[in-house]
């Protein structure tokens, strides 16, 4: 019981700030569909989804930024070796020098991305304008995924909680407001305005982090602190770069292969995504507690405590993961309507919302061993599931793509969805089986 509460409340600060998280993607595209003016809907949330992409295509191989400073955090946290400091340090400096790098290179991503992404022109014009905007915000963004790891690893989920209730508020308010003004005052900067809003969130976050540095953990940052321990930096963080390539493979897969059949496609898949997505920032605060538990109970020795956190973490999820099951179950048509007014994309749509019903069921095991692993600094775990769940993903796209019918756009997005849950179902499946020699049977040194 005292274990179960411990992950209550790691779990309920990041599930507070993780539903903001899908919601600002769902605001961004109901600004974007609801803009009107001589740009149709389909292809200003198409704008959207395919800026977005790029910016997935970037920030997903830095995805180690969190994850392996969270794991080595939690783990430094649990020996008490005043390592702490140390490990966020090193992330930092790798988050800004990164981010700058990308500013630098800003022309050349873009020119390249849409060498493979095929889109209509007018998808590829709103969104080259989206990420030449938006990509000025990317050191504080990948500084974010080092402070949001480094958090969690010392078991405070409230700073994060914070930071991210700001950023996506802000997101949210400030997009809204220069997209459409204030009648009146401000005519509003249109389509813009929302990469504007993100690029202004993203600082004001990044200062928040840093005040609450200084103000709350000045003690992990004195002179002559440990050095940071724990598994090979570079080793961990290739195998967790290498996870980021399969993650990303699948992700900006699903939108590739859906911008293919048109601009209302595009945008049903896109609405999918967002509220399949939904459910996963709910179920990642219990993967943010199993993670912040696992690493401490491993950088103490207690073997009984990190299968006690496993246990509590996965009790939660499937608890929540059954009131999802119902709520998309009940609410799915209500949820996809609330998306867009476009009645193409609502039509279109129609047939798709079923998918919503896997979700819960495939997602939870999935994104809650991630955590798991990831408390565990077990890097190649990870990596290998990911990569494997992305062999799954294209291999049934190309095996079912043989036995379609010359335009059967449908039938097509029907496939790329189950492609993504069979995705799901083999990384969960994969960790799964890796539980038992590496927690069971102590293989993994403790």
């Amino acid at each position: 019981m005292k274990l179960g509460k411990e992950v209550l409340r790691l779990a309920v600060p990041s599930i507070l700030a993780n539903i903001t998280v899908p919601l600002v993607g769902m605001v961004d595209i109901a600004i974007a569909g609801h803009l009107g003016g001589d740009v149709p809907g389909a292809s200003l949330i198409g704008g959207i989804a395919i800026g977005t992409m790029l910016f997935d295509l970037l920030y997903w191989n830095f995805a180690f930024l969190r994850i392996g400073t969270g794991g080595l955090t939690a783990q430094a946290c649990g020996r008490k070796d005043g390592s702490e400091g140390g490990i966020l340090l090193r992330a930092l400096r790798l988050a800004v020098i990164s981010g700058l790098v990308l500013i630098a290179v800003q022309y050349l991503v873009v020119q390249g991305a849409f060498l493979f992404v095929k889109c209509s022109p007018e998808v590829r014009s709103l969104a080259s304008e989206y990420f030449y905007i938006r990509i000025w915000a990317a050191p504080a963004t990948l500084s974010l995924f080092a402070l949001k790891g480094w958090f969690i690893g010392m078991q405070d989920t409230v700073r994060p909680m914070i930071a991210d209730l700001l950023v996506n508020g802000l997101n949210m308010a400030v997009s809204a407001l220069l997209s459409f003004g204030i009648p009146g005052l401000f005519e509003g900067l249109g389509f813009k305005g929302v990469a504007i809003g993100t690029v202004v969130a993203q600082w004001s976050g990044l200062l928040y982090c840093l005040l609450a540095l200084r103000h709350r953990y000045s003690r992990c940052f004195h002179k002559g602190m440990a050095p940071a321990a724990g598994p090979g930096f570079f080793s961990m963080n290739l195998d967790l770069f290498l996870r980021a390539l399969g993650m990303i493979a699948v992700y900006i897969g699903f939108t590739v292969i859906s911008a293919r059949y048109g601009d209302t496609l595009l945008a049903v898949s896109t609405i999918l995504m967002k509220l399949l997505m939904f459910f996963s920032y709910f179920t990642d605060g219990f993967a943010y507690a199993g993670e912040a538990l696992t690493g401490r109970y491993l950088g103490a020795g207690s073997r009984d405590g990190v299968l006690s956190a496993i246990r509590s973490s996965f009790a939660w999820s499937w608890a929540v993961a059954a009131l999802f099951l119902l709520g998309y179950g009940l609410g799915g048509r209500w949820l996809f309507s609330l998306m867009t007014s476009d009645p193409s994309v609502l039509q279109a749509g129609e047939a798709f919302i079923p998918w919503l019903l896997l979700m819960p069921l495939a997602g939870c095991p999935a994104f809650v061993w991630d955590g798991i692993f990831a408390g565990a600094t077990a890097s190649a775990d990870l990596r290998n599931s990911t990569l494997l769940c992305a062999l799954g993903f294209f291999g049934l796209w190309f095996a079912g793509l043989r036995f379609l019918p010359e335009g059967a756009d449908t039938g097509a997005i029907h496939l790329l969805m189950a492609a993504y849950f069979l995705h799901l179902l083999i990384r969960g499946l994969y960790l799964t089986i890796r539980f038992f020699p590496i927690f069971v049977n102590e293989k993994l040194t403790i």
